[in-house]
């Protein structure tokens, strides 16, 4: 390769940098017939300007009485500013993110099963979007993430989740150990995921008995910080079947998720 030819950036490098600029800005471009619709139906969401090809306009139904910017689709790309190879389907929603409140109150009388989960440098919106709706699949109360070193709200992210982006509450905090503290002083057995702990997932849950859980899980191959291990009650692992074996973190989360909500629907 030529020292001077440039390497096109991925596009999740691209998505994160532009979601950087949309928090500076604090607003969020959301795009994709099904998470504008859901925006839309979103009472509590902020929304701000609403452009649109005229077949995504018949397509979409209840504006929530915005005045929609139609568009040519041959210049939507250009128009919006979206990533690259984003799969807008002729619908954009410029928003401003969703105030859920302190981790305090929807820990404790949110809405859901007793169950969180925190996300240790979770990088990757397509992976927090996927977490969120799992979350939302198996009722946790709220997905939470250091504002540092974490996904935003972006159109990916919100594209990944689903619709669960405006119905889960997803909280940016300010230090993971301290927002987990402040779970256990609350009553909550935090349970970290990590490959190499010894007890099985079952069996921390077991641990737990009727108190609330926040499972923790770190990113993919750096796994959970160590001051982040060392704030958990408990480390477990997911078992696999064969000698070896491991799962995308989102994934790892579906099951740990599922196992949390049977414990707690049976404890």
């Amino acid at each position: 390769m030529m020292a001077d030819q440039k390497t096109r950036k991925p596009d999740w490098v691209i998505e994160k940098e532009r979601a950087r600029k949309a928090s500076a800005a604090e607003t969020i471009w959301l795009f994709g017939l099904h998470a504008v619709r859901d925006a839309l139906a979103n009472q509590a969401r902020e929304k701000l300007r609403l452009v649109v090809t005229q077949n995504a306009m018949d397509r979409l139904g209840d504006l929530a009485g915005m005045t929609p910017e139609v568009t040519d689709a041959r210049v939507f790309d250009r128009a919006v500013g979206l990533p690259p190879d984003s799969v807008h389907q002729g619908c954009a929603l410029e928003v401003r993110p969703l105030a859920w409140g302190g981790l305090q109150d929807v820990a404790i009388s949110g809405a859901g099963r007793p169950i969180m989960v925190a996300l240790d440098r979770v990088t990757d919106p397509h992976n927090v979007g996927a977490i969120l709706r799992s979350a939302e699949v198996f009722g946790a109360r709220a997905v939470i993430a250091p504002a540092r070193h974490s996904a935003p709200e972006t159109g990916a992210l919100a594209k990944t989740a689903s619709g669960a982006l405006e119905r889960q509450p997803y909280l940016r905090i300010g230090n993971l150990a301290d927002a987990l503290t402040t779970l256990k002083d609350a009553g909550f057995m935090v349970i970290g995921l990590a490959g190499e702990a010894e007890a099985p997932l079952e069996q921390a849950l077991a641990q737990a008995g009727s108190r609330p859980i926040c499972l923790v899980l770190g990113a993919e191959g750096p796994g959970l910080r160590e001051r982040t291990r060392e704030t958990c009650d408990l480390l477990a692992k997911i078992p696999f079947a064969g000698p070896f074996g491991s799962l995308n973190v989102s994934n790892a989360a579906a099951v740990a998720l599922y196992a949390a909500a049977r414990h707690v629907t049976t404890a």
